[in-house]
């Protein structure tokens, strides 16, 4: 009998997977790649909200966890995952300049804003009112990170590359049984496949579809991410990604050519060079009712647990939930509040 069975292998799985590992637990991993949130996602950490110059939830002590998270997994993996790049927020006006001058002066912001004003030197950006830029930043290559894992828990025998069926779920008194085998627990990380979750799809999971493109930009040679209407995250030489757009009511992993439209018409107002689009990718994020992510136990069944709602923070949030969640599964810690599925007692009631 392994310790526990986890169903799906994005951020949060891998960061699960790591976390158990280190407790010394054994683990089984269910994948079929239907949630592609991991997959898509731009990849870049980054603590402060740039549209208000204010701190993402938690993202001093996330980032903390975070960093060296990802530092363990290249040097486990042996590959480069964490790629360090400096985040510029374009500014549009001197009123903006001097709202990120006062949000700099604010303790627990101090650490993450330059009070230096970068003057553009691009040719192939607009960008008149220079740039504020943001400390401690960079880019995790999450597709490669998913596709590397992946071949690693092959190699320990952990991973089965099968859709995962709620029906085969037994429940036992120590345990769980699934097709023959049985487990201790069970961790749901399953993204927006939540919905679909007949033991947890009482909790608000609301989904946000986003959607990317990667663009080539001869000439641009532009090292920073630029932070403007859209990201513009430099992959390779001359090739760039373009993102996010935010839709609530898609929620399908197709892309779609509004989506495309818009996030080249917001480049365009002030991207300088011409440019071809080289893929188009979209896929729904973990979002939450109350912007928080859903960790815990379920309300009836002791040996099911949920790992969720990460929304488009997964990089930075993923490592930290993952070791409250082992850590209160085990009962050495207990869960942060603002985390713990029991929030939403009064949602399972209703719902049976």
């Amino acid at each position: 009998m392994k310790d526990v069975l986890i169903i799906g292998l994005g951020l949060a799985g891998i960061s699960l997977c790591e976390r158990l590992e280190a407790k010394g637990k054994t683990f089984d991993v269910y994948t079929d790649t239907s949630q592609k949130s991991s997959l898509v996602a731009g990849g870049l950490y980054n603590p402060v909200i740039l549209k208000r110059f204010t701190m993402a939830w938690r993202a001093d002590a996330q980032m903390d966890v975070a960093i060296p998270f990802y530092q363990q997994l290249q040097t486990k993996l042996g590959a480069q995952l964490d790629y360090k790049v400096k985040v510029l927020r374009r500014f549009t006006s001197i009123e903006e300049q001097n709202t990120w001058f006062e949000a700099a002066d604010k303790p627990r912001l101090a650490r993450f804003l330059n009070t230096y004003l970068h003057k553009n030197t691009n040719d192939g950006i607009d960008a008149p009112f220079g740039y504020g830029e943001v400390l401690e930043t960079g880019r995790v290559a999450t597709e490669k990170l998913v596709q590397l894992y992946a071949k690693y828990l092959e190699g320990i025998s952990a991973l089965h590359k099968t859709t995962f069926l709620y029906q085969d779920l037994q429940m036992l008194k120590d345990g769980v049984a699934y097709q023959g085998k049985k487990y201790e627990k069970v961790v749901f990380a399953e993204g927006f496949g939540l919905k679909s979750n007949p033991y947890f799809n009482y909790l608000p999971l609301n989904g946000t579809k986003g959607e990317l493109l990667t663009v080539k930009i001869p000439g641009l040679r532009e090292t920073s991410v630029i932070k403007s209407s859209v990201f513009i995250i430099p992959l390779e030489e001359d090739v760039y990604r373009i993102g996010a757009t935010y839709k609530w009511k898609d929620k399908t992993n197709t892309p779609t050519d509004a989506a495309k439209e818009e996030l080249l018409e917001k480049l365009e107002k002030f991207l300088k060079l011409p440019y071809t689009v080289e893929k188009h990718v979209a896929g729904i994020r973990p979002t939450v009712t109350d912007r928080r992510p859903l960790v815990g136990r379920h309300p009836i069944y002791e040996q099911l647990y949920v790992l969720n709602g990460f929304g488009s923070r997964g990089v930075l949030i993923a490592p930290e939930a993952s070791n409250q969640l082992v850590d209160a599964m085990y009962g050495t810690a207990q869960l942060h509040p603002e985390i713990d599925i029991q929030r939403f007692q009064n949602k399972y009631v209703a719902s049976t």
